[in-house]
């Protein structure tokens, strides 16, 4: 029963590999693409069906690319994970002991082949040979009657093998009475086997686990979980088809000016003052299966209304594709080729890169981000390719409707592309191009050209140090313009200068064993033209109504400088506790004051009209003819805006 013990050996290891290591998938922030790979876990035996340690075992791809060598161990069992989809030749060789021909065996996508591979004796010399010894080849049938025996025994048991071996065993012989099978006799009647209920389907069970360093998958050759903008923990839950992903985001946020209507405008992550809030509820997740990818990850909470109202494309034409899309994301569906290290090519709505920072606030160094990331774009809707030509780097095009715009603007779509370079684990770089793209409301002829550049370095790494344990810093470049439709890149004879050029830069300090941080940073962004500041939602304006309040006008300048402190505390992987003090300067009265942003009585008449102090619309965005409508000089409201803006912020934060 030796050769049963092993088998069924191998089957537990086969089962149990599947379920020790999460899948290897294509994420999205930046993203890594996994290959659907199969694995052997074999077994070598002797010819008494005896475990056979320190064989030596080839693995070599019929078609060219693989030729490895592993050795089993002292139980006779040997494994080879992450091998390509194909034919491959399977040898055994070790000294004193006759090699079995070579194995064929096919592997296939997320799946295990699970060969044993049978060493004999070298033939003694004739003359040597007692005439009543077995010979080899009486050895070998007594084995198959034994594997005959096992087979029986297995079909007669409910046992669900996790991935189904591709390798063709030794064909079972009949058993002969000369040599009458040494393990018991096979169940006469064998019952139809039933699955247990607590074993899932193939598609449901944990992908083949690897061992040793990774260098095929893009970027899983190092631990990268301390980049800003990356999540810092591997998925809880993950299966060869669906991997879950959960996120929570709540705080409280207070501004120091107290308005009075609680609203904070200008910023991507600051909307209500002195109060607890929501800000993401999310839960959606990633699958995979036999190369075809998906992904969706639903929104509600605050950036369920926050993220549209900022996406002008939403006024082109008919159908509401903020509603149709508020609670949505993530959306999309693609296919994995294995070419090089991986090509992947996904329509839908994804995150996009720009600014450095990911829009899941649970991956970042700080809450609040600087202009940079809070002014450009956190989403795009169209067409992704991405390939890995390296385990190292990704070059990543884009074919989109626009910047930022669940719709295209006018009759140019958006073109760019990213290309993000890790060359050592301590070392990121990327690279964000945009153009093409027609993206101003009601001006068809105003082209957009951006480019947003990022390092970051891990320069002190010490994990089993008492105190800090490791420091890192990020720096990024941004720099854009508009051009034709009457404004100009330069200023000039063809119109205002309409550009944009910002930076931002941090340092974060980790110590107690990676769960206590500090991140101190600030960044600048001066913009002559306000193409990319964030329309303070004055009397419920969003990027479509525009407001009268804060034009963004060829010529209307905004330039703003920030700095914030960060701290927090991460006991789990999977949870940030964290407390923020920022402060913000524009050089134009932009943040909320004490009297707010919201008229007497709420939100009156349309947001790109003034509104009348003692109540009511006055149906206009010229001044003067307000004044006229609503009763003279004093008549107007307005709202309270300041010049700076001092908050404290704290919070908690789950993924899952």
């Amino acid at each position: 029963m030796n050769v049963c013990r092993h088998i069924q050996g191998l089957l537990i290891i086969t089962m149990a590999a599947g379920f020790a290591q999460p899948f290897a998938r294509a994420g999205d922030g930046p993203a890594a693409a996994a290959p659907a790979f199969g694995s052997l876990r074999g077994v070598t035996l002797d010819a008494g069906g005896q475990p056979l340690a320190m064989v030596s075992v080839g693995i070599r791809s019929i078609d060219g690319g693989t030729d490895r060598k592993v050795v089993s161990d002292g139980e006779g069992f040997f494994v080879a994970d992450r091998l390509s989809p194909g034919p491959y030749r399977i040898t055994a060789t070790k000294e004193g002991l006759a090699s079995p021909p070579a194995t064929t065996v096919e592997i296939a996508p997320n799946q295990t082949a699970s060969p044993y591979l049978v060493l004999a004796a070298l033939k003694p010399a004739p003359a040597a040979a007692p005439a009543e010894t077995p010979t080899v080849e009486r050895e070998l049938e007594s084995m198959k009657e034994r594997i005959a025996v096992l087979e029986a025994e297995l079909k007669a048991r409910p046992v669900v093998v996790a991935a189904a071996s591709t390798a063709a065993p030794l064909p079972p012989a009949a058993p002969s009475p000369a040599a009458p099978s040494p393990g018991p006799a096979p169940n006469p009647a064998p019952q139809p086997a039933t699955p247990p209920a607590h074993v899932p389907p193939e598609a449901l069970e944990a992908p083949d686990a690897t061992s040793g360093v990774d260098n095929f998958t893009p970027f899983a050759y190092g631990d990268f979980s301390w980049l800003n903008g990356n999540a810092r923990n591997n998925p809880v839950l993950d299966t060869k088809f669906f991997t879950p992903e959960i996120r929570f985001d709540t705080h409280f946020m207070e501004d120091l000016n107290q308005p009075r209507d609680h609203s904070m405008g200008g910023a991507t992550e600051s909307f209500r003052s002195g109060e607890f809030q929501v800000e993401q509820i999310s839960f959606g997740g990633d699958f995979h299966w036999q190369n075809v990818r998906g992904r969706v990850l639903t929104m509600f909470g605050l950036f369920a209304t926050t993220t549209p109202r900022n996406d002008g494309s939403a006024g082109v034409g008919q159908w509401d594709a903020r509603n149709a899309y508020k609670y949505v994301s993530e959306a999309w569906g693609g296919y994995h080729f294995n070419v090089s290290h991986g090509l992947n090519v996904d329509a839908g709505i994804f995150v996009s890169y720009i600014g450095l920072f990911s829009y899941y606030n649970f991956d970042n160094w700080t809450y609040q981000p600087s202009f940079v990331s809070s002014n450009t774009p956190w989403f795009f809707n169209g067409l992704r390719i991405q390939w890995f030509p390296t385990n190292k780097l990704k070059i990543e095009p884009w074919i989109i409707n626009g910047w930022q715009s669940y719709n295209k603007f006018n009759g140019h779509r958006g073109l760019g592309g990213q290309i993000l370079y890790r060359p050592k684990e301590w070392l990121s770089m990327v690279f964000n191009n945009y153009g093409n793209g027609t993206d101003t409301l009601g001006n068809p002829g105003r082209s957009r050209l951006h480019t947003d550049d990022s390092i970051e370095v891990r320069y002190f790494n010490k994990p089993d140090s008492t105190g800090i344990t490791k420091m890192a810093f990020s720096f990024t470049a941004d720099a854009g313009c508009e051009y034709g439709g009457g404004v100009t890149c330069h200023g000039g004879n063809g119109g205002p200068k309409q550009a944009f050029l910002g930076w931002m830069v941090y340092n974060r300090a980790w110590w107690g064993k990676d769960k206590f941080a500090v991140t101190l940073g600030g960044g600048q962004m001066n913009n002559p033209g306000r193409y990319l500041t964030l329309l303070p939602p004055i009397n419920g304006a969003d990027a479509i109504s525009g407001s009268p309040y804060f034009t963004a006008n060829a010529g209307d300048r905004a330039h703003m400088w920030d700095a914030t402190a960060n701290f927090q505390w991460m006991p789990k992987p999977y949870i940030t506790w964290w407390a923020e003090a920022g402060y913000r300067h524009s050089d134009v009265p932009y943040w909320s004051g004490r009297g707010g942003i919201t008229p007497p009585g709420g939100n009156t008449g349309a947001p790109g009209q003034y509104v009348c102090a003692a109540g009511g619309s006055a149906g206009t965005s010229d001044l003067a003819a307000a004044y006229a409508a609503c009763g003279g000089p004093g008549s107007v409201w307005f709202p309270d805006l300041r010049r700076g803006q001092a908050t404290f912020s704290a919070g908690v934060m789950v993924k899952f």
